[in-house]
C-alpha cells in the first residue's frame, strides 16, 4: 500500500496538551516537517519559554532548552554562538515575545543573530487566563479589558513584523496564518525558508503565525477561525515584510 501521509519523525508520540481547536499543533507539525525535509533535525536546538508552548520540549524530537519568560532570543543567541553549525530556533507566543521579551527580540534582531524565531500571535495571553497582550486588537474583550481594549489608555497593538523589518539585522520576516489549507501551505513554505535563511548564514529570521485561542476568546474552534479571518488578518496583513536572502554576502 502506498504511503500517502506520514507523521514527521521530528515529532514525538506525546499527546499535545493544547486546548481543542488551538492551532499550536498545526504549527508544531510545520516546524517539524521543515526541519526533517532540510535534514536539520540532528543539529537543531529549540528554545521554549513561558507560555502555552512551555512544554514544547515534549513534542519535538530534537534538543530543547527551557528559557525564562521572554528570554528565548537571548538563550538562542548563546546557543548559536556556542554551536555555530546548529539550527537554533525559538518558539514563542505574543505575550512572551512582544511584552516581557521585547528587548531580547529587538536586540537579537538588530544584531543580526543567525537564529530563527517562530512567533505565534493569538492576540491574547493564553496560558495564564486570557489577559490583554501587546497584540490584543483595539476593542477586543479580554479578562483585563472587559469593555474592550481602549487605545487611549492601553495604547495600540504591536505589529511585530512591521517593526522588525526596519532593522538591518533582519534577513527574513513574514507573517502567515494557519486558518485554511492554502494558508497552512504558505506557512510551511515560510517556516522552511526561515530555516534555510539561517542555514545559509544570512542573519535573523522570523515567521509570525496568526493563531487562534478558542478557549480564551470564548468561541468554538470554527468560530475562532472565522474571527481570525474577520479581525486579525485585516489588522495584521499577511505577507513578506523583509527578505534579504538574495544578498549572498549578507551585507545589507
Amino acid at each position: 500500500m502506498a504511503m500517502v501521509y506520514e507523521k514527521s519523525k521530528m515529532l514525538t508520540d506525546a499527546p499535545l496538551h493544547y486546548c481543542p481547536g488551538c492551532t499550536h499543533g498545526i504549527i508544531h507539525k510545520l516546524v517539524a516537517e521543515s526541519l526533517e525535509e532540510l535534514e536539520a533535525g540532528g543539529r537543531a536546538v529549540g528554545v521554549a519559554p513561558v507560555g502555552c508552548s512551555v512544554m514544547a520540549y515534549n513534542y519535538f524530537s530534537c534538543d530543547m532548552v527551557e528559557a525564562p519568560h521572554g528570554r528565548a532570543p537571548a538563550i538562542a543567541t548563546g546557543l548559536k554562538r556556542a554551536l555555530p553549525d546548529g539550527v537554533i530556533f525559538t518558539y514563542q507566543g505574543d505575550g512572551d515575545l512582544a511584552a516581557i521579551g521585547t528587548a531580547e527580540t529587538v536586540h537579537a534582531a538588530t544584531r543580526g543573530e543567525n537564529i530563527t524565531v517562530i512567533f505565534v500571535n493569538n492576540a491574547i495571553y493564553g496560558m495564564t487566563g486570557g489577559q490583554m497582550a501587546p497584540t490584543t486588537l483595539p476593542g477586543q474583550v479580554t479578562q483585563t479589558t472587559p469593555y474592550g481594549r481602549d487605545v487611549t489608555k492601553a495604547g495600540f497593538p504591536v505589529r511585530v513584523c512591521e517593526m522588525l523589518s526596519t532593522l538591518s539585522g533582519v534577513a527574513y520576516a513574514e507573517r502567515v496564518s494557519v486558518d485554511t489549507v492554502p494558508n497552512i501551505r504558505k506557512a510551511k513554505a515560510a517556516i522552511k525558508k526561515a530555516f534555510e535563511t539561517q542555514i545559509a548564514g544570512k542573519g535573523f529570521s522570523i515567521v509570525e503565525v496568526l493563531s487562534t485561542c478558542p478557549t480564551n476568546w470564548g468561541l468554538t474552534p470554527v468560530e475562532a477561525l472565522q474571527w481570525l479571518r474577520d479581525n486579525m488578518i485585516p489588522y495584521y496583513p499577511l505577507g513578506v515584510y523583509q527578505d534579504r536572502t538574495a544578498n549572498e554576502k549578507g551585507v545589507f
